[in-house]
């Protein structure tokens, strides 16, 4: 097959660039940039040209020609944009997730697709064909399974990708590495957003948002016992950056009218334990719902997974209902539903 390569400069892409080449391929690789250079270049260094390096290197031992794509006028408008609102609004966006269906299998795929039989990235998962539709399993490493940060990709996109290292646990790809001696076997696996590099969230926040100080409030009291710089900083379950005494406290709500952040102190979680929730904006990889409504969902990457019903209401949302209960309930997060091993598509929590 004709397919373009999304690489980023990591040990899982350039791994699966190799697998792709040893299986007789006709490949392209593409590094998409997207680190707002110009915009947050006072926040510190992206190792993009880093990233460069490692990926002209792989591809010439690969004998792959590769391209940098700019994407930073587009990702600015579709995805950055909306974690701003977003944060503005209170709530808990989740960039890696849009940048998948707006980005890689978005606009990268609109602009190039056409040219390519498949569009293949380094994420931990795979797809299968069932009944004349593609479907997304997850991978069989359950920390690193990836399938979450899919979640939104529609059927069409869904039928052009392709996860060559889905079927394998991380350490199995190490070792791929070090077989292949690529020069970056060793190379630690990215952290934080995807735009942001090593850059903290809360110094992009305050430069696009800026500081707004308000009350942090116990609330079971309702007892101020503190202040923070702005409600956007802080989200549901969050412990770090209180500055509380007697704690440890959490988050466990925000009242962005009167700029109050409520919290509570770790032997009253029952005041933050949630076993219910609503979900809006779905999407659904086979385009329509499923029929069963017992399935599992997760509401954070990782391999935590909550057995639940949903229940459809008359406008297409549903409530989802926990067996169990979860206290890092947020509004803006995504809820990943799933039937087995398969992942039928997301909501974002209301």
């Amino acid at each position: 097959m004709k397919i373009a390569m999304l690489i980023s400069g990591g040990v899982d892409s350039s791994v699966s660039l190799r697998l792709l080449k040893d299986a007789g391929h006709d490949i392209t690789a593409f590094y998409l940039k997207i680190w707002l250079e110009d915009e947050l270049s006072f926040l510190g260094e992206c190792p993009w040209e880093e990233d460069i390096e490692y990926v002209s290197r792989v591809c010439r031992e690969a004998g792959v020609p590769f391209e940098v794509v700019p994407f930073q006028k587009e990702y600015w408008e579709r995805v950055v944009s909306y974690v701003i609102e977003e944060a503005r609004l209170g709530r808990t966006p989740n960039p890696d997730v849009f940048c998948n269906a707006w980005i890689k299998f978005g606009i990268f795929y609109d602009r190039f697709g056409k040219d390519f039989d498949k569009v293949a990235t380094g994420h931990y998962a795979q797809t299968e064909e069932r009944d004349g539709l593609s479907v997304l399993k997850k991978s069989p490493d359950p920390v690193k399974d990836q399938t979450y940060f899919l979640s939104r990709l529609t059927q069409a996109q869904l039928s052009k990708a392709l996860f060559p290292i889905g079927k394998y646990r991380k350490e199995e790809v190490r070792e791929l590495a070090r077989t292949y001696d690529l020069p970056n076997a060793e190379r630690k696996d990215s952290q934080g957003i995807c735009f942001l590099g090593a850059v903290a969230f809360d110094k992009f926040l305050e430069h696009y948002l800026g500081t707004k100080e308000g009350d942090i409030m116990d609330m079971k009291t309702g007892k101020k016992i503190g202040r923070h710089r702005g409600y956007w900083f802080h989200t549901i379950g969050q412990r770090r950056g209180l500055g509380l005494s007697g704690g440890p406290w959490y988050v466990a709500g925000k009242d962005m009218a009167s700029n109050t952040v409520l919290v509570s102190n770790a032997w009253r979680s029952e005041e933050m334990e949630r076993s219910e929730f609503a979900v809006c904006e779905l999407s659904w990889i086979a385009g329509v719902p499923p029929e069963k409504t017992r399935l599992s969902v997760k509401i954070r990457h990782g391999a935590k997974e909550y057995p639940c019903d949903i229940v459809f209401g008359e406008n297409g949302d549903l409530t989802v209902k926990l067996d169990g209960s979860d206290r890092g309930i947020a509004s803006g997060q995504i809820a990943a539903f799933y039937d087995g091993d398969y992942c039928l598509g997301s909501g974002i929590i209301a």
